[in-house]
């Protein structure tokens, strides 16, 4: 993951400077404070002049804006008048993330009167909060003292929040062949998607994959070998699948995509030897969204998290297990080798949906732990639905009959069938991604953000996002 850099915008008001401008230093000891907790986290912190009018705040995001920040953190480090600083902040591009602190964790009645002055900018939140509603501005909110509760971490995963909504409305998506005729659950229209997600999808034509040097290719299968297990795999097999992987892996620098998916019924006139469950797998590892099927939607959304959330994969419901209450997750082909407990078996298909030839794809169980089963749902009038469900994967070790298949179980925190139902229930697909750590309150403000709706199943009446899992 890339570091995180924040613009940390300070507000103040002009007044306090004409009538009493020996606070400033104070004030300002507690700006450098602020900045100091956000370097202690690994964030990189662009800082900016205590702002007090349009102007000032105006050469602030401007600076911001050409230094490519993740979000604007704003501070107020007193009541600072709402008009000052609106228009600008609700014109700006990027994200905004309102810090809502104060210096003093105890305000009672044994403080000082003179106190009053470095502590009440809260109130100045909630002026420049209402304009931004009032002027469409999405944002981001964390209260709480800054040393003796979460808010900065809170803040630091808003922003892994804010990047998530620029991966995927950001997303260049391209699709080998047309999406599955008949899965109507992932249809939307390429145009739709455009005009309210944002993002691209380009359709690959066979010269995509010519003219793709091999020299590579020797070591390749080298690492293969050291890394896997594929003494069950020939030669033939496994360079052919290389070479399909490295066509691919042309193909996204070349357009640019930070996602795939292809249709395996349409791989006949596709460029490509055979199906690139080979490529899935190594891209979803090196960072790259996919989904099966001609997927675009979910490609995307798989890429979002995957160049955030390493350990993240493409996958399907498939079987549920009654007697267990759980459910078994696998898929034709693929799977982020990222996820996968222990070693990969490397292995030859068969192919039986057309002339291509057999492929290599990896067999693996994915490792225990905690993680959420996300899914995008397309709903009416165009709009999206985030359905999060907190899951314990369970270890797979005892599963012998299914070393040449892709497989995982889950538990979710209900009884089975009342899970299946709130699910269906709620519009949820046959495709989602299966993230590790990732903390559920950063998909609940990403889901926000986005202006989707979003829908927690659950029964754990404890559980609140924050608690779900370790922090980022």
């Amino acid at each position: 993951m890339k570091k995180i850099k924040i613009g940390l915008l300070p507000f103040w008001i002009k007044l306090y400077d004409d009538v009493c401008g020996n606070v400033r230093p104070s004030v300002e000891a507690f700006y450098k404070t602020i900045v100091k907790e956000y370097e202690k986290r690994g964030i990189t912190v662009f800082t900016a002049p205590v702002c007090r009018l349009k102007n000032e705040f105006n050469q602030a995001i401007k600076r911001f804006e050409e230094d490519e920040v993740d979000a604007i953190v704003t501070l107020h480090l007193a009541y600072s008048p709402s008009l000052e600083s609106s228009e600008i902040l609700a014109r700006t591009f990027l994200p905004l993330i309102v810090l809502d602190t104060t210096p003093d964790f105890a305000f009672d009645c044994t403080q000082k009167g003179e106190a009053i002055m470095g502590n009440h900018g809260i109130h100045g939140v909630q002026d420049m909060c209402n304009l931004l509603i009032r002027n469409g501005k999405k944002f981001l909110i964390e209260a709480g003292h800054w040393k003796e509760s979460d808010v900065i971490d809170r803040t630091v995963q808003d922003c892994i929040a804010v990047r998530l909504v620029k991966n995927m409305q950001h997303s260049r998506v391209g699709i080998i062949g047309k999406p599955f005729a008949g899965m109507g659950d992932f249809a939307v229209d390429f145009a739709i998607l455009k005009k309210t997600i944002g993002m691209d999808v380009i359709e690959s034509v066979p010269a995509d994959f010519a003219n793709v040097e091999l020299d590579t290719e020797d070591r390749i299968i080298a690492e293969d070998n050291k890394k896997y297990n594929s003494v069950d795999l020939c030669d033939v097999v496994h360079r052919r699948s290389i070479k399909v992987y490295l066509q691919i892996k042309k193909w996204l620098v070349v357009k640019k995509l930070d996602a795939f998916t292809f249709n395996f019924l349409d791989l006949d006139h596709s460029g490509l030897e055979t199906a690139p469950f080979y490529a899935a797998c190594k891209a979803m590892a090196e960072g790259i969204g996919y989904a099966g099927e001609g997927d675009v939607l979910t490609a995307a959304f798989v890429g979002a998290f995957i160049s955030e959330f390493p350990e993240t994969t493409f996958t399907e419901m498939f079987c549920p297990n009654w007697k267990d209450n759980s459910i078994f997750m696998s898929h034709m082909g693929e799977i982020g080798l990222n996820v996968c407990d222990g070693k990969v078996a490397l292995l030859e298909k068969e192919f039986i949906y057309g002339k291509a030839e057999n492929p290599a794809y990896f067999a693996g169980r994915m490792k225990p732990g905690k993680a959420a089963l996300l899914n995008l749902a397309p709903g009416p009038e165009n709009r999206f639905s985030l359905i999060a469900v907190p899951v314990e994967i369970g270890d797979s070790k005892g599963a012998v009959n299914m070393k040449g298949s892709i497989a995982g179980w889950f538990k979710p925190s209900m009884d089975l069938p009342e899970f299946l139902q709130e699910y269906s229930l709620h519009g949820g697909t046959h495709h989602s991604a299966l993230v590790y750590n990732c903390n559920l309150d950063i998909i609940k403000n990403f889901a926000r953000l986005m202006g989707w709706k979003f829908k927690l199943i659950s029964n754990n009446e404890t559980e609140t996002p924050r608690e779900f899992s370790k922090l980022h």
